[in-house]
């Protein structure tokens, strides 16, 4: 789980510090709403190409340690 987590990046200069995705403008916080909408994993990656599985396994492995 910690190699999961460590695709968790937080860097003032991106997204206001906020968490995100490998450094990317992608905001953990954004991931998971979508999620918890009821997208899927599957769904979530033809929207977002640039992404890999394993990071949204990552947002979900974050969020379970907050």
């Amino acid at each position: 789980m910690e190699q999961m987590i460590n695709r968790i990046t937080m860097n003032p200069e991106i997204c206001h510090g906020k968490p995100t995705i490998r450094g990317l403008r992608y905001p953990v916080e954004n991931m998971l709403e979508l999620l918890a909408s009821g997208m899927t994993i599957e769904e979530l990656l033809e929207d977002y190409p640039d992404l890999e599985r394993d990071d949204f396994l990552a947002c979900l492995a974050y969020a379970s340690k907050l």
